[in-house]
């Protein structure tokens, strides 16, 4: 497997910015050794400030969050660290609802046992008002509460709801979908409901989305090379994409502006997208990669920029027109009602069509992890397994082909 052979090497909290590629990267650790890390996730409710949250995966020290903000007209990258007690965090999810509520699910190990398990933090403090310059002591993550999975097997993933306007959660366990209720003023999370996963042999999920379109009452999760479609209100599966990939799922995403529309990435080394009324063929399939894909992103706005990351320790940037909610981009419209000639000229523009807009290579290791930035639509960061946080822009001229 792609990640385990990195050598631990001496490194600098930022290696700083490099202007031909358009890219900043910091790596997550101390001076004098090697943090390793696969959790990432933009501070969703964040939308003024370009900012992600890192969790580290360490069995040498305690692990840590790591509070990244990007400083897009400086080209800096400043960040806040806070320690997280409880174990290697193996995914995080920031809120939706509050900007300083966030998710992890963390390897606790124990005499007699180890299991993975989930909970609900605060950041102890505003970004704003904290000393950036001081990183020789690092404050504590503020516990809400946890996520009792103990009766349903290892979590593997907490879900918020994808509009903020509720206080659920979803945890995905190892065969359970799992809904709380969360009142964070009173550092409490009850269990409201739950389904199980059946199948043949002993199923295990892998990750999850929840679904923003159908009033947000539906949820996917993939186990082993399906993907189901869940409905919360009544717990029942409602579709199912059977042998989605030849290989496991390892991660699916929902297009933000047109329902039914699922894309997902697995150990097969493609993407593929669906329409979950049809679930017996692929709509699309991306063949890119050359490792395992690990993550797959639809931009927030314009939902034909698709991400994608893998163990070949490179991330691409797609154009997936064709099923986009823009399939013929925009129309550029004449104020002189009276040239026909013009509009016809305008309406006859060259229809964009799909492919590879970028293949980003800055990685030396795994690539976990990718996420598109709440606050502006033409900013990503990625993540490999050696702690290196890349953040990118979308090139300009693809840019400028959007917008205009």
């Amino acid at each position: 497997m792609f990640g385990i052979l990195s050598a631990r090497v001496s490194i600098n909290s930022i290696l700083g910015y490099r202007s031909r590629t358009h890219l900043l990267s910091t790596r997550c650790g101390y001076p004098d050794w090697h943090t390793q890390a696969r959790a990432l996730s933009a501070q969703t409710a964040e939308t003024d400030k370009i900012r992600f949250l890192v969790g580290t995966q360490s069995l040498r020290s305690e692990n840590q969050i790591h509070h990244i903000d990007f400083d897009d007209e400086n080209n800096i990258i400043n960040k806040i660290v806070y320690l997280h007690r409880e174990g290697e965090i193996w995914e995080i999810s920031a809120s939706t609802l509050d900007s300083n509520l966030l998710a992890t699910c963390y390897n606790k190990t124990s005499e007699s046992k180890t299991e993975m398990r989930g909970a609900v933090w605060k950041l102890p403090a505003d970004y704003d008002s904290c000393q950036i310059e001081d990183q020789s002591s690092h404050q504590s993550l503020q516990l809400v509460c946890h996520l009792d999975n103990s009766e349903y097997g290892d979590m593997k993933s907490v879900l918020w709801h994808p509009t903020g306007d509720s206080s659920n959660l979803i945890g995905l366990s190892d065969n359970h979908i799992l809904l709380w209720d969360l009142d964070s003023s009173s550092n409490t999370a009850k269990l409201t409901a739950s389904a199980e996963l059946e199948s043949k042999g002993q199923p295990k999920m892998t990750c999850g989305r929840w679904n923003p379109h159908h009033n947000s009452q539906q949820v996917a999760t993939a186990n082993d090379t399906a993907i189901r479609g869940w409905d919360i209100r009544s717990m029942q599966q409602v579709y199912v994409i059977e042998n989605a990939h030849g290989q496991l799922v390892r991660d699916v995403d929902f297009n933000p502006n047109k329902q039914y529309y699922l894309a997902s990435c697995g150990d097969d080394c493609k993407v593929k997208f669906w329409d979950t009324r049809n679930p017996t063929e692929p709509l699309k399939v991306l063949s890119e990669h050359s490792h395992w894909v690990w993550a797959v992103r639809y931009n927030h706005f314009h939902d034909q920029l698709v991400l994608s990351s893998s163990s070949d320790s490179r991330v691409i940037l797609n154009n997936i027109v064709s099923l986009s909610s823009e399939p013929f981009g925009h129309l550029v419209e004449n104020d002189d009602d009276s040239d026909e000639d013009q509009q016809v000229q305008n309406r006859s523009a060259e229809v964009p069509k799909d492919g590879v807009i970028a293949t980003y290579e800055e990685h030396e290791d795994s690539v976990y992890a990718t996420d598109w930035s709440s606050a502006d639509p033409w900013v990503f960061a990625s993540l490999s397994y050696d702690g290196r946080l890349v953040i990118n822009r979308v090139p300009r001229a693809e840019k400028y082909k959007i917008l205009l």
